[in-house]
C-alpha cells in the first residue's frame, strides 16, 4: 500500500471548480455582517475592498502557480517552502495545515451549514449537531475516491453560482437602487487603513481556498497547462460575481442595515422574492457551504499525506498510505475528526480569522518563496512563470504583508489575541517536529 502513487487523473475543469468551489463557501453570505460592522455601516471601503482582496488574491495565485508547476508534487506549500527555506519551515506549515487551516476552515464551513440548515428547520439547538453531520458526510465522500469527491466539487460549483447569479439580476431589477454604494468610506471617528485591514481580513476569507489545488497537483494531468488557468480562470470569475453580488445587496438594503443581518443573501432574497424566495436561496447557500467544505477536507488530506510519507507525524505509518480507492483515507479522518472537535465551538468568525491569519503568514512566505527561487535557481526549467515580474509577487507579498501586520498591531486587542493564537498552535509544531526528526534518525 505504501509504494501506490496516486493517479493523474485531474483535468483543467477539475482544477477551475476547485478554486472556484472551494472559494465561493460562505464568505460572500455571512462576510458583509462582519465587513460593515467594521466600517461602521458605511459602504464604500467594503466594496473597494472586494475589489482590492480580489486583486491581492489573483496576485497570489498567479505567484503561487510558478512554484507548484516547478515543483508539481502532493502536498502543495509545505513542499515548497521546505524546498525554499528548509525540512524545518516545510513542516511547520503541513503542521500548521492540518492542526488548524485544513479542519479549522472546515469547521467554519460546517458551522455555517448547521446554522443555515436549522434555522430552515426552525431548530436553532441543531446548528452544532448538524455540523458534525456535514462533516461526516463529506468524510465518507473523499474515503470513496478523488472522483468522487471532484465531481462533487463540479456539481456544487455549478449549484451554487446560480443562485448567486439570481440574486444579482433581481436585485438590480426590483431593488430600489437608491443606497448609497461607494459613500461614505467608513463610519464616523473611524481611520480608514484600519478599517482597511480589519474588512481585508474578512474578505480575504471569503477569498480562502484558492490555494487548495496545489496539494493535487500531483494528481494534475497537464499541471503547467491547467494550473495558471485555474487560478486566473478561477479567480477572475470569483472577483465578478463577488462585486457583483455585493453591490446587488447594497442595491436593496442599506450597508448599515446588512451589518445587523447574519445572513445578507437571504435577507436580501426575503425582500425580492419574499420568504419562500429566502428559503430557496438559503438552500443554494447549502450547497454552496457544502461544495466548499468537501474541497478543504479532499485537499487537507493530501498535506497529511505528505507528511506521513516523510515519517514526519505521529501515526505516520496509517497517514502516509492510500486506502483501496487510492486516495489517503486515513489523511481524510484526520483532518474531518479536527474539524468535528473544533466545530464544537459554533464560532463561525472565530474559526475563520485563526485560519485566515495564519494561512497568510505561509501564503507571503510562498511568494517570497518564488523571488528566490528565481534568483538561486535561475536555469530550472519553468513552463510558466507569473506574468510582469517582480511587480505581480510584489503586489502579493505587500497586500498579504499589510493584513498581517494589521492584524498582529493595529486592530485591537481582540485580533491581536487571535493572530497570537494561530502563530502559537503552529510552533507547537517545533517540539513535534524535532521529535519525529529523532525517531527518523534511530
Amino acid at each position: 500500500m505504501e509504494s501506490k502513487e496516486m493517479k493523474k487523473t485531474m483535468g483543467a475543469a477539475v482544477a477551475l471548480s476547485m478554486v472556484v468551489g472551494c472559494v465561493i463557501g460562505s464568505g460572500v453570505f455571512f462576510k458583509p455582517q462582519a465587513i460593515y460592522t467594521a466600517t461602521g455601516g458605511a459602504p464604500g471601503i467594503g466594496i473597494l475592498s472586494w475589489i482590492i482582496g480580489g486583486l491581492i488574491t489573483l496576485c497570489a495565485g498567479l505567484t503561487v502557480a510558478e512554484i507548484a508547476v516547478v515543483i508539481p508534487k502532493t502536498g502543495g506549500m509545505m513542499v515548497y517552502l521546505e524546498e525554499v527555506f528548509g525540512e524545518k519551515v516545510g513542516y511547520l506549515t503541513g503542521w500548521m495545515q492540518c492542526v488548524l487551516f485544513y479542519p479549522g476552515t472546515a469547521a467554519a464551513l460546517a458551522v455555517a451549514f448547521g446554522n443555515q440548515l436549522s434555522e430552515i428547520l426552525g431548530h436553532p439547538g441543531w446548528a452544532v449537531g448538524i455540523a458534525i453531520v456535514d462533516i461526516i458526510v463529506v468524510i465518507i465522500i473523499n474515503e470513496i475516491g478523488s472522483k468522487a469527491a471532484g465531481l462533487v466539487q463540479t456539481l456544487a460549483t455549478i449549484g451554487k453560482v446560480i443562485p448567486l447569479i439570481f440574486i444579482a439580476i433581481f436585485a438590480f431589477i426590483k431593488g430600489n437602487g437608491t443606497n448609497p454604494i461607494l459613500t461614505p468610506m467608513v463610519g464616523p471617528g473611524l481611520s480608514t487603513g484600519t478599517v482597511l485591514g480589519s474588512v481585508l481580513i474578512a474578505i480575504l476569507f471569503a477569498y480562502e481556498g484558492w490555494i487548495n489545488v496545489t496539494p493535487i497537483v500531483g494528481e494534475m494531468k497537464n499541471p503547467g497547462k491547467d494550473l495558471p488557468k485555474a487560478f486566473a480562470g478561477g479567480i477572475l470569475i470569483i472577483m465578478a460575481i463577488y462585486l457583483l453580488v455585493n453591490v446587488a445587496y447594497l442595491w436593496v438594503l442599506p450597508a448599515d442595515q446588512l451589518k445587523d443581518c447574519s445572513s445578507p443573501a437571504v435577507a436580501v432574497a426575503e425582500v425580492i422574492f419574499g420568504p419562500v424566495g429566502g428559503k430557496i436561496i438559503a438552500a443554494g447557500i447549502l450547497i454552496s457551504v457544502f461544495g466548499a467544505l468537501n474541497g478543504f477536507l479532499l485537499s487537507g488530506s493530501r498535506v497529511a499525506y505528505t507528511l506521513g510519507v516523510q515519517k514526519m507525524i505521529p501515526g505516520y505509518k496509517a497517514f502516509g498510505k492510500l486506502n483501496a480507492s487510492d486516495v489517503p483515507g486515513n489523511g481524510v479522518l484526520l483532518i474531518g475528526a479536527l474539524a468535528c472537535i473544533y466545530a464544537l465551538t459554533g464560532q463561525f468568525n472565530l474559526l475563520t480569522d485563526l485560519a485566515t491569519f495564519t494561512g497568510w503568514v505561509f501564503y507571503v512566505m510562498t511568494f517570497i518563496a518564488v523571488i528566490i527561487l528565481r534568483k538561486t535557481k535561475p536555469d530550472i526549467e519553468r513552463v510558466y512563470k507569473v506574468p510582469l515580474y517582480p511587480i505581480v509577487p510584489g503586489i502579493a507579498i505587500v497586500g498579504g504583508g499589510f493584513v498581517l501586520i494589521n492584524q498582529l498591531f493595529m486592530a485591537g486587542s481582540g485580533p491581536r489575541m487571535v493572530a497570537l493564537a494561530g502563530i502559537g498552535i503552529t510552533l507547537i509544531g517545533l517540539p513535534i517536529y524535532l521529535i519525529m526528526t529523532r525517531k527518523k534518525a534511530e
